[in-house]
């Protein structure tokens, strides 16, 4: 196995730039020249994206950049001893020691377990002591490997399990907990939470067992062990796997950066929620889920978990809402719009041995629309189902469903649909933390949540909430559908503006979610809801669109990664995969950004304006039987694709960016 660091991986006391991504980017190039990454612009975007994820600087001026990349060949640190220091996200300030982690997408194990070696050592004072005062690259490199290197005189430390130490304590019980930490890479800050909660909780008096779920492989906890502990602590950015083991136990959940920060601050609150009756417990019948790393347990904000749960919703919504739309426009393009008054009769009375008048396309027709009717059908059940299940897991679901079933019943649509939800999931979080007889635990999931949840929160929608809601929503539907001239071309303008400013982010997904929510509501005589449907897919597929049409235009204002990745985004605009463009803006926002929103604003006023229609929620050019004015369609994109791609042309020429890009730097290998 090659060396995991060189003395040409280490530079001492330099200034690589102001910002944590210039630093990035010169320590990729750095790789690349000694022959471990075939792109160094490829592996700094890498980089760079997972630090725009969650800051890798830790306590003790620390930064620790990190990423697995198809660019890297063999698994490399990099050490760079900054002076300046630079600011990586710590809360204790900048850093001047930094490792870059370039792990290949494929690396194997006992690499990635030496890497989790370095990670832990890099909390410990005397090994950055040490690091601090080396006076040449071998010193260092001495260093690194004497700490990735088992210890000659005692058994090598477990890469799953840590424990804290137990000291002799005759009179009282021990207080115990467990801990799981891990981060997206699996690499650093999965180990360096669990060493630093396991070190807070050895001051505390404590034993901590932490199972560390990360690249370097996992040993679950013993069941004896999480049965014995009085509270469970998950430091995560991502899906605890098999978190029902830990039901009913008081939890913290926080993302794994706090891990490393505050370690003593949650190991205390660990404690207290073992003391307090009404602390957050880990629901019975939780699994593993897309939601379980940032179900909110004990810490997560309002705000964050109200996004999350509603974001759940329509994630799971979204191929109800795809194949029966794009059933429902079959249907009309087969039978015509006359379909719509006679679907239940045909589909029910008729079949290929008995055509109704008209003959086999209106059978067909009807049969297309009525399969498309009945999908839309699950539309707000689905979405109130799954944002109930965002907030309460499996439980939350019956109580969830049945609540947006009544918002469907009572005409409250969509509006109604993710009030239900959020009412259904608070409801079956808060039966969740009952504290129950232990012959009644095992029916919490089944029975007792989902009959009493499902009493209170579709009550409350039938005595309280639906009729209001109901008309609000028919209020909004009026507006939608008498909204023509200067105002449908403000709210494409906005919508478009929005898919545009964080290309598959918070704010993107905000617009989708408004009109795929909308879309079950848009009929012959009320298109208003596809129109916006049409508005934001258009305005979605300009930033990659235009990306590709830049780097076509004039290829030396991109590099070499750049332009491939732009022969993709033809395909991938046309699409509507806004996150075509993300490679662009993530090595330079300040300007693509701004272009993208441009065309893209300009592309959702123009359909709105011209009354475009998508009743498909995605799909781009590829569902273009569902779209109603096509021609237009693609005249508004082709607009504002112009109109980007000219924009983002003219930032690169005339606006200077802040640093040259890292292809014209030649960074030296060696001190």
């Amino acid at each position: 196995m090659s060396e995991l660091i060189t003395e040409d991986l280490v530079l001492l006391d330099r200034d690589l730039g102001p910002t944590s991504a210039d630093v990035i980017r010169a320590l990729a190039a750095v790789v690349t020249e000694t022959g471990r990454a075939t792109s160094a612009e490829d592996l700094a975007a890498d980089g760079i994206a997972r630090e725009s994820k969650t800051a890798t600087g830790v306590p003790g001026g620390i930064g620790i950049p990190h990423c697995r990349s198809a660019a890297v060949t063999e698994a490399t640190l990099v050490m760079a001893r900054l002076s300046p220091p630079v600011d990586f996200g710590a809360k204790d300030g900048t850093a001047d020691l930094v490792f870059f982690i370039a792990a290949p997408e494929g690396a194997d194990q006992e690499h990635l377990k030496l890497l989790a070696k370095l990670a832990r050592s890099l909390v410990k004072k005397d090994f950055t002591s040490a690091l601090r005062s080396a006076g040449n690259p071998s010193e260092i490199v001495e260093l690194v490997q004497g700490a990735i290197s088992p210890a000659p005189t005692q058994p090598a430390v477990s890469t799953a399990n840590t424990t804290a130490p137990a000291a002799a304590e005759p009179a009282a019980r021990r207080r115990t907990l467990v801990a799981v930490t891990a981060c997206p890479t699996g690499i650093a800050h999965t180990y360096m939470a669990a060493d630093s909660l396991v070190a807070a909780a050895a001051e505390a008096g404590v034993d901590l067992q932490v199972e560390t779920q990360g690249s370097a492989g996992s040993t679950p906890l013993d069941p004896a062990v999480i049965a014995a502990a009085d509270a469970v602590i998950f430091a995560v950015d991502v899906d605890v796997r098999h978190k029902d083991r830990f039901a009913g136990l008081p939890v913290i959940q926080v993302p794994v950066k706090r891990g490393v920060d505050e370690p003593a601050k949650l190991v205390a609150d660990a404690l207290a929620a073992a003391d307090n009756p009404q602390a957050r417990r880990v629901p019975a019948g939780t699994g593993t889920s897309e939601t379980d790393g940032q179900s909110g347990q004990g810490h997560e904000r309002i705000g964050a978990a109200l996004k999350r749960s509603l974001l759940t919703g329509v994630s799971y919504m979204i191929p109800f809402v795809a194949g029966g739309g794009l059933l429902i426009a079959l249907g009309f393009a087969i039978g015509g719009y006359d379909i719509t008054d006679v679907a239940d009769k045909v589909s029910l009375q008729n079949n290929l041995f008995n055509l109704p008048d008209g003959g086999l396309h209106i059978y067909l027709g009807a049969v297309a629309f009525k399969i498309g009717s009945l999908s839309m059908g699950f539309l707000v059940p689905v979405l109130a189902g799954y944002i109930a299940y965002a907030l309460a897991d499996r439980p939350g679901l019956a109580p969830g469903f049945t609540a947006g079933a009544v918002a469907g019943f009572m005409g409250a649509g969509f509006l109604g649909g993710i009030v239900g939800g959020l009412l259904a999931g608070v409801i079956a979080r808060w039966i969740g933390n009952w504290r129950v007889p232990k012959l009644l635990r095992g029916l919490m999931p089944v029975v007792i949540i989902p009959l009493i949840g499902s009493i209170l929160a579709s009550g409350v929608m039938f005595l309280f909430l639906g009729g209001p809601i109901a008309a609000l929503s028919n209020a909004l539907n009026n507006w939608l559908s008498g909204m023509s001239g200067s105002a449908a071309v403000l709210v494409g303008l906005i919508l478009g503006l929005m898919m545009a400013v964080d290309l598959g982010g918070p704010v993107n997904k905000v617009a989708y979610a408004f009109a795929v929510a909308g879309l079950g509501t848009g009929s012959v005589t009320n298109q208003a809801p596809w129109e916006i449907m049409a508005a934001v897919m258009a305005a979605g597929m300009v930033p990659p669109l235009a990306m590709a049409l830049a780097t076509a235009l004039d290829k030396k204002r991109f590099t070499t990664a750049e332009q491939e990745n732009g022969k993709a985004a033809w395909l991938l605009g046309a699409a509507f995969i806004s996150e075509g463009a993300i490679p662009f803006a993530a090595s330079d926002p300040l300007r693509v950004i701004p272009a993208s929103m441009l065309g893209a604003g300009v592309t959702g006023a123009l359909v709105m304006g011209f009354h475009v229609t998508s009743q498909a929620p995605h799909g781009g050019l590829f569902v273009a039987f569902a779209i109603g004015n096509l021609a237009m369609f693609i005249v508004s994109i082709i607009v504002g694709m112009i109109i980007s791609a000219l924009a983002v042309l003219a930032l690169k020429r005339y606006a200077v960016k802040g640093k040259p890009a890292v292809r014209d730097q030649r960074v030296p290998v060696s001190a």
